[in-house]
């Protein structure tokens, strides 16, 4: 969408300006997404792993190589691979975790409500500038959500 090429030098910048570790979860399909409890909900095929639609976008791509980053497929909306990652990589009471990227609406909130569910007391941050949803509408949306879920919105 329009709103996700606008938000990729926001994501270059802060991803080149982040000083910590970097977790980049990759929307991950097979070939047979249609037959999928997803795909027959969300008819698009879309992130089917090793084509051009998997890929991030270059420039996202790069500045992730450059400063390092662990990667982690995610075959649905939310990933509890993500949190079992950080549950056995990092104390939970001395971490903070911002997420950005797309989709608002789908990938980031999903993530957010899973990691807030097993880490409660670890600051959980979105910032919206580097975030896009399906539409703005729902994008804004999303983001109401995750205020009331007491996950931090800047």
């Amino acid at each position: 969408s329009k709103e996700a090429v606008a938000i990729v030098d926001n994501v270059v910048k802060k991803i080149e300006g982040f000083d910590g570790d970097i977790i980049a979860t990759y929307d991950t399909h097979a070939q047979n997404y249609m037959q999928t409890q997803e795909g027959k909900n969300l008819p698009v095929p879309h992130c089917i792993k090793d084509t051009e639609g998997w890929a991030l976008d270059k420039n996202v791509q790069a500045a992730l190589d450059k400063k390092g980053f662990k990667a982690i497929e995610k075959p649905t909306f939310g990933s509890t691979d993500l949190v079992e990652y950080i549950k056995t990589n990092y104390d939970p009471a001395q971490i903070e975790i911002e997420l950005i990227g797309l989709c608002t609406d789908i990938c980031v909130v999903s993530n957010a409500m899973i990691i807030k569910a097993y880490l409660p007391e670890t600051p959980i941050s979105v910032d919206a500038s580097c975030c896009a949803g399906v539409t703005p509408e729902s994008h804004n949306n999303a983001l109401e959500a995750m205020k009331m879920c007491q996950i931090k919105v800047i």
